[in-house]
C-alpha cells in the first residue's frame, strides 16, 4: 500500500523578527546579476572600503596563522587589543580610557546587539535621528523596544539637539547619536555633542556615541562623547577608517555598570570576537598603518571634492553637507517618489547602483538616496559621467 506523506506544520516564526530588510541587501542581489550579464557595474551602495586592510595588519594575520593557535579568546577581547584600543583613543581624541573600559565584540553589530540586551528592557523608548541607520531602529524593534525618531534636516546638520529631547513627552532610556553619520555623512558640533551628552545624563538617558566613522571627516572638528561623560557609551570598530570591514572587530567604552552584563551576554551570544581579527586589528592600530590609512583619507576627501563639484552638474543640488564618512545623501524629489524602483531602474539603465533612502528615513526615504564614494576616484567619476547620460536624471516633464 502507497505510503501517504503528511505536511509538516511551519516553524515557528517569532513577531519579533517581522523587522524591515536592509534593503541595500536586495540593491547588491541586484547589482551582481547585472554585473554577471553585462560585466559593467559600478558600486555607489555599498558603506565600505574599496580597500584592503592595511600592510601590516595582513602581515600580523599571518604571523598569528603560524605561531598562535587561535583558539578561544576572553570574551571581552585579548588584553593587547583592548591596551591598543585604549591607546588610539587617548592619541585621538585626548580622553582617557583604560583597557577594563573596553569590551571587543564581532564588529560593531555584534556590540550594539549587546549594548541593547544589556542597557534597554521591552517596552523602553530609545530615540534615534531620521535619517539614520536601519539596523539601529530595526535591532531595537526586535529586542521590542520603542523607536523614538527625531526629524532631523538641513537646519540641524540631520544631527539631534537638546531641544528635540526637550519636545519628548517624556526623557527617553537611550539616545544614539552617530558622528560622522550614515547615511549624511554629517558631524555633530562638539560643542553641541557636549550639550547632549550633559542632558543625557541629567535625564538618565543612555547616550550612545557611534564613532566608528572617526578618523574619516573633511575639515570639521570631531569630538567624543567620553571628553563630556564617561557614563556614556562609544562605539568604535576597525570597519571604517581602518578598512577592515570582514575582519569583524569592534567594541565598545562602556561606563562600569555595563561592563559586567555586556561580559556575560557576548560571552553567551559570541564566545569571543575573531581571534585572527584581534591580532590584525592590533598592528591597524598602531602607528605602522597610519600613513596607509591616511592616503585612503586622502583618496576620500579627493572623491568628495569631485562630488561636490559635479553632483549639481548632473541635478542633483539638495544633499547634506558630507562633513566625513564616505556618503552623500541626495534629495531626488524631483525626479522620483519611489527610490527603490528609480534605483533599481537606474542600475538597469547604466549599471550604477545606489541605494534607495527608503532604508534610512522612514518618511522621507521614497524620495532620497545615499551615494557611497568609498570606491576610486575615477570609478565615482565614471558613475557620475553614466548618470548624466541617463533619462532618469532628467525631471518628468
Amino acid at each position: 500500500m502507497p505510503q501517504h506523506q503528511t505536511s509538516s506544520p511551519s516553524a515557528r516564526v517569532s513577531a519579533r523578527s517581522a523587522v524591515e530588510p536592509f534593503h541595500v541587501m536586495e540593491v547588491l542581489k541586484a547589482a551582481a546579476g547585472r554585473q554577471r550579464s553585462h560585466g559593467d557595474v559600478i558600486m555607489l551602495c555599498a558603506g565600505q572600503p574599496s580597500t584592503p586592510a592595511p600592510q601590516v595588519a595582513r602581515d600580523a594575520a599571518v604571523a598569528a596563522m603560524a605561531g598562535e593557535v587561535l583558539g578561544y579568546t576572553e570574551s571581552t577581547g585579548i588584553l593587547p587589543l583592548r591596551e591598543a584600543i585604549a591607546e588610539h583613543h587617548r592619541a585621538t581624541a585626548g580622553i582617557e580610557v583604560d583597557p577594563d573600559d573596553v569590551v571587543v565584540f564581532p564588529g560593531s553589530s555584534g556590540a550594539f546587539t549587546a549594548l541593547f540586551l544589556a542597557a534597554f528592557d521591552a517596552g523602553d523608548q530609545v530615540a534615534m535621528t531620521r535619517p539614520g541607520y536601519p539596523a539601529y531602529r530595526n535591532s531595537l524593534a526586535a529586542l521590542g523596544c520603542e523607536v523614538v525618531e527625531l526629524a532631523c534636516g538641513p537646519d540641524t546638520r540631520f544631527q539631534p539637539t537638546v531641544e528635540m529631547l526637550d519636545a519628548l513627552p517624556q526623557p527617553p532610556a537611550g539616545l544614539i547619536v552617530a558622528s560622522p553619520a550614515n547615511p549624511t555623512g554629517t558631524v555633530v558640533d562638539p560643542r553641541v555633542l557636549a550639550e547632549l551628552t550633559a542632558w543625557c545624563v541629567e535625564h538618565g538617558t543612555l547616550l550612545i556615541s557611534d564613532e566608528i566613522y572617526h578618523g574619516l571627516t573633511y575639515g570639521r572638528e570631531v569630538a567624543s562623547a567620553w571628553a563630556t561623560s564617561q557614563e556614556s557609551v562609544v562605539v568604535g570598530s576597525v570597519s571604517k577608517y581602518f578598512s577592515m570591514t570582514g575582519w569583524r572587530v569592534g567594541w565598545l567604552l562602556a561606563p562600569p555598570s555595563l561592563r559586567r552584563p555586556l561580559e556575560i551576554l557576548t560571552g553567551n551570544l559570541n564566545i569571543c570576537p575573531p581571534a585572527i581579527g584581534q591580532h590584525a586589528a592590533i598592528a591597524a592600530l598602531g602607528e605602522g598603518a597610519r600613513a596607509e590609512l591616511d592616503g585612503h583619507r586622502a583618496r576620500y576627501a579627493a572623491t568628495r571634492d569631485l562630488l561636490l563639484r559635479r553632483l549639481p552638474e548632473i541635478g542633483l543640488r539638495d544633499y547634506a553637507p558630507p562633513d566625513g564618512a564616505f556618503y552623500a545623501w541626495c534629495d531626488i524629489g524631483h525626479l522620483t517618489d519611489d527610490s527603490v524602483q528609480w534605483c533599481a531602474d537606474l542600475l538597469a539603465d547604466c549599471g550604477v547602483a545606489l541605494t534607495p533612502g527608503v532604508d534610512f528615513d522612514t518618511v522621507e526615504g521614497h524620495r532620497k538616496v545615499r551615494l557611497s564614494f568609498a570606491g576610486s576616484t575615477a570609478e565615482v567619476d565614471e558613475a557620475l559621467d553614466r548618470m548624466a547620460a541617463s533619462p532618469l536624471l532628467r525631471p518628468p516633464a
